[in-house]
């Protein structure tokens, strides 16, 4: 049996198997692709942002379009004249809707990892009615194609709802880790950028697009 005659032998219901099998594949091309560290943490980006601060002036332009990171630590520092706590919030803030993005489209994959098998399930038991069925108004008469057919539908739906869930159920498992690596990668940057912030002494020039197109720049007076 070729895999064509496999899937004609799972009925109707391995229209939805195959349809989140199509869904599950290109949701992890598209996360492995969105969810590189390189891209959304770049490692020393908190470095290269106190060195800035040290030498009293940073583009928050720059930092927002450099990486999600970067939107993340310049929303912190955009209100860094509001003090520690207010620059912490934003970070936060900010933060969370780096992480929701990151999240994207989780939910669904762990949704089918979820319900393929029981679609596989549902299957089965179609499968084994129809052999009852056969069985019963049988009378005596040998229906060994109609037999095959059911156990066919039965074994197919369920190897087939299982060979999509299971590759499913892990790289949900391993997104999930991956996106909490990243967390805590942002988390150390942006704790980094704080502790600087708390120590600068001087003054701090940030060149932001909002304030140049009213032909200023931020300046911060650290003490």
């Amino acid at each position: 049996m070729d895999v064509f005659d496999a899937l004609m032998a799972g009925g109707w219901l391995m229209l939805p198997i195959l349809g989140c099998s199509l869904l599950a594949t290109v949701i992890v091309i598209e996360r492995l692709w969105s969810l590189r560290a390189a891209r959304i943490a770049p490692r020393g980006l908190g470095q290269e942002v106190c060195e800035r601060i040290r030498q009293g002036q940073i583009d928050l332009n720059w930092l927002e379009g450099h990486s999600p990171l970067g939107t993340v630590l310049a929303a912190g520092l955009r209100n860094a004249r509001l003090g520690q706590e207010q620059v912490r919030s934003r970070l936060q803030d900010a933060a969370t809707a780096v992480i929701h993005d990151m999240e994207r489209y989780l939910s669904p994959l762990g949704t089918i990892a979820s319900i393929t098998p029981l679609i596989g399930l549902l299957g089965t038991v179609v499968g084994m009615i129809k052999v009852f069925t056969v069985i019963v108004s049988a009378n005596g008469v040998e229906r060994t194609a109609d037999l095959a057919g059911g156990i066919s539908q039965a074994l197919v739906t369920t190897a087939a709802g299982l060979f999509v869930a299971i590759p499913a159920l892990m790289f949900h498992r391993y997104f999930q880790r991956r996106v909490e690596d990243i967390t805590v990668r942002m988390e150390q940057q942006a704790g980094q950028v704080v502790e600087q912030l708390a120590h600068q002494s001087g003054e701090l020039t940030l060149a932001d697009r909002r304030d140049s197109l009213e032909g200023r720049d931020v300046r911060e007076q650290r003490a």
